[in-house]
């Protein structure tokens, strides 16, 4: 996430438009944003309707035994069509800027 922070203005020039989603509620990401003065779009789902829909739910995972979301980045193009997955089993393992800045390819399913 700092990484993403860091390349900000670079993706966004590219015209990617970051955004996190988490289980957390909408007072822990600002938390979480301010506190590590993140400046893009971070979203809630605390009943992981999302994080279900993209088979992201790791359930019981957090610390507390909580439901998390697995580690995943998505490119999404205007038409909300996916172009681009990065899926990890480690929630220490994130795609660089570098993987999200180059010129997405069609996924298939």
């Amino acid at each position: 996430m700092r990484g993403i922070q860091h390349h900000l203005t670079d993706l966004e020039a590219r015209g990617i438009r970051v955004a996190a989603i988490s289980v957390d509620p909408p007072e822990a990401s600002r938390n979480l944003r301010a506190k590590r003065g993140y400046t893009y779009t971070f979203l809630s789902d605390p009943d992981a309707a999302v994080i279900t829909h993209y088979d992201l739910l790791h359930p019981k995972a957090g610390p507390s035994e909580q439901d998390v979301a697995r580690p995943a980045e998505f490119l999404l193009d205007p038409d909300g069509t996916v172009r681009w997955v990065n899926l990890t089993e480690s929630y220490w393992i994130r795609a660089t800027p570098n993987n999200c800045s180059r010129r997405p390819t069609p996924c298939t399913s």
